[in-house]
């Protein structure tokens, strides 16, 4: 069975789906349903051959630990089946190395980290991400260590980033973008061959389910959101599955390989998935 790396360095493209686990201020009663919906999720994924990227205090708000739940209510083999969890500096230090230490004991072989935004929520443990993948891989170097680059920044600057023999990543994860970004994301696609760029790249999408404009700005302070268009598309008739696979397909033709599709609905996130990929035409890595 592939580990997430060996898949992203294969020749078929990848699609993946990322969950947020739930936030930790929810009453017990509510977290533990919100975290039956989250396995379920998990388990739909995973059987059907997605791997499933897990955030750590996704947009600035307190998740539960989303390893120890992992560990302890999906069951055996849940670290082999496909789940990256996401580590962010918000955290002690101490925790963090913790933290991989754990995913290492458990049977994980990849981890995502990320700095956490720093606007919001505790203060990080170091400045940069890359300072706590050196951190991690002294101590853990038997696991695949994940980055970040914005291809909505300056795609010289972003690709240098990863070229850097202190980024310790063995691939790297998108902010979102979309088809209404194509030149963005072709620009740093061009520039990263320009430098000869090898490590695998996973590039982001949001499930954009309406057009409501108070969503649609609260998430404009994450990420950026392409609102009018949205607006327009969403005017035209077309639907959350419409939309998302358009930017899957367009992107796929601008030579994008490898996605991860954030925001997908945690009761229904394998169909809806698969719907996206059957409107996207997109044929990706068989099912392990």
């Amino acid at each position: 069975m592939p580990t997430l790396l060996e898949s992203l360095r294969s020749d078929r493209p990848l699609v993946a789906a990322e969950l947020r686990p739930p936030r930790a201020e929810l009453e017990a009663l509510a977290s533990m349903d919100a975290w039956i919906d989250t396995y379920h999720a998990v388990r739909s994924l995973t059987r059907g051959g997605t791997f499933v990227f897990l955030t750590d205090s996704a947009i600035g708000l307190k998740e539960e630990d989303n390893l120890r739940h992992l560990v302890n209510n999906v069951g055996p083999g849940v670290a082999q089946s496909g789940v990256v969890p996401f580590l962010t500096c918000k955290h002690p230090l101490d925790y963090c190395l913790a933290y991989a230490d754990r995913a290492h004991h458990h049977g994980f072989d990849a981890l995502v980290v990320l700095g956490g935004d720093k606007s919001v929520g505790p203060p990080r443990c170091l400045e940069h991400a890359w300072q706590l993948r050196a951190e991690i891989r002294r101590r853990v170097p038997q696991l695949a260590l994940g980055g970040w680059a914005n291809p909505h920044g300056d795609c010289v600057t972003q690709v240098a980033h990863l070229l850097e023999q202190d980024a310790n990543a063995e691939f790297f994860l998108t902010q979102i973008v979309s088809h209404h970004t194509r030149a963005s994301v072709e620009a740093f696609l061009e520039e990263g061959r320009r430098r000869g760029l090898e490590i695998p790249g996973v590039f982001g999408l949001f499930y954009y389910r309406s057009a409501n404009s108070r969503t649609l700005a609260s998430l404009s302070s994450f990420l950026p959101v392409p609102v009018d268009e949205l607006k327009r598309e969403f005017a035209a008739g077309a639907t959350a599955d419409d939309i998302c696979a358009r930017s899957l397909r367009m992107l796929a033709d601008g030579g994008v390989k490898h996605f991860y599709i954030s925001n997908l609905p945690l009761g229904q996130a394998a169909s809806t998935l698969r719907r996206i990929m059957d409107r996207a035409a997109l044929s990706t890595t068989a099912p392990r």
